[in-house]
């Protein structure tokens, strides 16, 4: 994608029309670059902290139109700021470009990236007239890494006068419902031994992680319903013959809000100290990032951007089953806690294939996801422009 970057140049769209009309002529204009980017990304998945392509061809683009790019923002070698205009009024928008283990792009960030890229240059044609500073964020490690919570936690997003992404999901949903989520690296220690004719020398770290598994399938009988406990055992032994010494699993405890999710998380702990007593297994329970927040979404300009959603095409009459993807958390949440912040959902048209399954993977790129990246883009910029008073950014 690097020794593309002059190859995806294209002409700035004409100043002349309504802001409206210049919105949809620079969007259109940027597409084909756009769709090019998305697809790099989602043909070379890269991991939490490890992507360097992506951040890489993201930082490029936007360098080739202007924007001040600083690569390895706050010396975090994935992240990235690329900053247009000298405004007064600041207008974020978030690049998310990190795949999931063994999926790929299936929840879909190679849209994310190709539509907050493209609402930033769009802006950028708006930032003289409109005083406006328009920064892109490149943010690492949504997938449980806590990406944003470590930038924000060396200053990054402070002061922004809007924080702005699209997400993609089966349906169009506007409003970001999170559950608050807490990732955890659970580690059993036991004894190795030969199963069959030294049992009694070892001590079974597997068993510790069953019993585990266990008492929070009972917890899971008492707890409210609008919780959610759920993980993967990532190493359970080496041979059938030898008693597993180490186990290691991954685990997400979520609830409605964080204050929620402190006393549920330690009870799920309870189940895993569980497996330690019965087999004298040593337990270690390592957080994996900081804990997910709720949503704190601003409704005058949710509200904005459902109307020029609307105006593009979307819908958002899908059946409430279709639209349970607003529930996954995001690390988009805690942005929203300091700065006003909206994350809406874009539709691909293909339910029943949903997030996080190879079936969504493949939906992310294509036509239709071309047009999310066309309408996520059009209308993030007609939403920061509504939002800071610009005139005549409805359709006529």
């Amino acid at each position: 994608m690097t020794d593309r970057t002059e190859a995806l140049q294209v002409p700035s769209a004409p100043s002349a029309g309504t802001a409206h009309e210049r919105v949809l002529g620079a969007v259109s204009a940027e597409h084909p670059a756009l769709v090019a980017l998305s697809e790099a990304i989602h043909a070379h998945p890269e991991l939490g902290w490890q992507e360097h392509r992506a951040a890489a061809w993201t930082a490029d683009f936007l360098q080739a139109r202007g924007f001040t790019v600083e690569r390895n923002y706050l010396d975090f070698p994935t992240a990235l700021r690329a900053v247009f205009g000298t405004g007064s009024r600041r207008i974020g928008l978030m690049a998310e470009y990190d795949a999931l283990p063994g999926l790929g792009h299936a929840c879909g960030h190679n849209i994310i990236t190709a539509a907050s890229v493209g609402a930033a240059c769009t802006l950028a044609g708006f930032a003289e007239e409109h005083d406006l500073r328009i920064e892109l964020y490149g943010t690492p490690a949504e997938e449980g890494g806590g990406g944003k919570i470590e930038m924000l936690k060396r200053g990054a997003f402070a002061g922004l006068d809007l924080a702005m992404m699209v997400h993609p999901s089966p349906v169009d949903s506007a409003v970001a419902n999170p559950f608050a989520v807490a990732h955890q690296h659970v580690e059993y220690k036991g004894k190795s031994a030969h199963a069959a004719a030294y049992p009694d020398q070892g001590v079974n770290a597997n068993d510790a992680f069953l019993i585990a598994q266990m008492a929070i399938g009972l917890l899971r009988q008492q707890l409210p319903k609008e919780t959610r406990v759920h993980g993967v055992q990532t190493r359970g032994g080496e041979a059938p013959n030898a008693i597993p010494e180490t186990t290691t699993g991954r685990w997400y405890v979520r609830a409605e809000t964080l204050a929620e999710l402190e006393p549920l998380n330690e009870r799920v702990n309870k189940c895993f100290e569980a497996g330690a007593l019965a087999t004298g297994c040593a337990l270690e329970i390592t957080p994996e990032s900081e804990p997910y927040s709720e949503f704190r979404t601003d409704e005058r300009a949710l509200a904005i951007y459902t109307r020029h959603a609307i105006s593009l095409g979307r819908s958002f009459d899908a059946p409430p089953e279709q639209a349970t993807m607003n529930r996954a958390s995001t690390d988009m949440g805690n942005v929203s806690q300091l700065v006003p912040a909206i994350h809406p959902y874009i539709g691909l048209g293909c339910f029943p294939a949903a997030n996080h399954q190879p079936e969504f993977a493949a939906h992310c790129v294509g036509d239709a996801a071309n047009l999310a990246i066309h309408d996520g883009a059009a209308a993030l910029a007609l939403t920061a422009l509504e939002y800071l008073g610009a005139p005549d950014t409805t359709k006529e």
